[in-house]
């Protein structure tokens, strides 16, 4: 199931600099998790990804969320899942540069999928899938795995599940 959405990626902090091509990346991944999910959602509808710093995530984390620290990716809906098909708007994703950073350095994992991964896993909120309980978690997992494996990325998962 392809269809056309318009992505804004927006870059702003200059850290993201470090990451070659980020925008075609942030596309490339939105389209994956699109495809992968299944979901008609309006043709055209837009869905912004903004990569930002620390400090702009905090701020928003802290707002929305009442946790007053940066985070990796913050996924923000637009409109309810059964709701897709006829939503101009589908939600945006902020990524925050030096948690993202320190995450892929500390997981052994370069910064392009780790990103990627992420922009998955946010596109995949915006859609209506969480991890609250286990189920839920396993479904949305099984998701990005294969959005990941579309992209050629390896499972982000598999050196967790090996950890006791």
């Amino acid at each position: 199931m392809v269809q056309t959405l318009s992505i804004d990626v927006l870059v702003q902090a200059p850290q993201w600099a470090a990451l070659a091509g980020a925008e075609e990346l942030a596309e490339r991944a939105v389209a994956a998790a699109l495809a992968r999910a299944g979901l008609a959602v309006h043709e055209g509808a837009e869905l912004s990804v903004a990569l930002a710093d620390d400090a702009a995530v905090r701020q928003l984390n802290a707002q929305w969320r009442g946790f007053d620290k940066p985070t990796n990716v913050l996924s923000f809906p637009a409109a309810e899942p059964d709701e897709l098909a006829d939503a101009p708007h589908i939600g945006d994703i902020v990524l925050a540069f030096e948690t993202v950073e320190r995450e892929a350095r500390d997981d052994g994992k370069t910064l392009a999928d780790h990103t990627t991964h992420l922009i998955v896993h946010g596109v995949l909120h915006l859609l209506g899938f969480d991890h609250e309980t286990d189920p839920e978690a396993e479904a949305m997992e099984a998701l990005e795995i294969a959005a990941l494996a579309d992209l050629g990325i390896a499972d982000p998962y598999a050196d967790l599940e090996l950890e006791t």
